[in-house]
């Protein structure tokens, strides 16, 4: 079992399979604390169903998932976001019809016991919620966007917007899939320092990203899989160095 001094997250033989197809095969993965950690490969490497895994989505054919030292393999995706997993998605997962604020305060209140069963009272007659629900959007740049509609919104404010509810509950740990997916070239700077303005040294972020650039830029530590295995893990100047990286995938790059 993981330190949890040392590690906040560590996985043991993982492993999914979809009939003969093994998805994710025996994973050993250690997350560090107070890092951004990518984990990159091509496509049906099997980083997204890690993610689903790790977060609760899948259940796994094999193995076991360690979160702070506690085994974690069979709760629900609701009882890993109580203990301080926070994700968002490739393809976004937000309330169209709301506006920017009323999507993160929903996602907020689930943490004020006290009102998170009152749906039909007046959240804005809380401070601390609303307080709450304005300082992750600042984190994210989203202040002065609180009365916008979400289907307004230019995709990369709804990427801002989806890592906004992943760090709404203050997690510990959060998993980001693909948080660059479909945005220009000339707005990912705007998403990469989102990133890393989120982590801290009480937040971890892991990162399933496919843009090389991105990774580079954001990345402390890289996992590389292939074909359901990790076979590379390191420093970015590493796994750029790595020949056995270059040829499985930025060769396909």
């Amino acid at each position: 079992m993981v330190d949890g001094n040392d590690y906040i997250l560590e996985t043991k033989n993982l492993t999914k399979k979809f009939g003969d197809l093994v998805a994710v095969d025996h994973v050993n993965l250690k997350v560090k604390r107070g890092i951004i950690h990518a984990i990159i490969g091509p496509n049906g490497a099997g980083k997204t169903t890690l993610f689903n895994l790790i977060s609760g989505v899948l259940k796994p054919t094999e193995g076991r998932i360690f979160f702070e030292g506690r085994d974690i393999t069979d709760l629900p995706p609701h009882k890993r976001a109580d203990l301080g997993i926070g994700r968002s998605f490739q393809i976004p997962t937000l309330f169209s019809n709301l506006t920017v604020l009323e999507n993160i305060r929903l996602a907020i209140q689930a943490k004020y016991k006290n009102i998170s069963k009152k749906i039909f009272s007046d959240a804005t007659k809380y401070t601390d919620l609303m307080r709450d629900a304005l300082r992750v959007l600042a984190i994210v740049g989203m202040y002065g966007k609180t009365s916008i509609i979400v289907k307004s919104l230019p995709l990369s404010e709804k990427r801002k917007l989806e890592i906004a509810l992943a760090i709404a509950r203050d997690p510990k740990l959060v998993l980001l899939d693909e948080p660059t997916a479909g945005i220009s070239i000339e707005e990912i700077p705007m998403i990469t320092q989102v990133i890393k303005r989120i982590k801290s040294p009480n937040r971890t972020v892991i990162v399933v990203e496919h843009k090389m650039n991105v990774i580079l830029d954001i990345a402390d530590w890289i996992t590389v899989m292939d074909k359901g295995k990790i076979i590379a893990e390191g420093t970015p100047k590493e796994i750029m160095e790595n020949e056995k990286v270059q040829e499985v995938y930025l060769g396909e790059i």
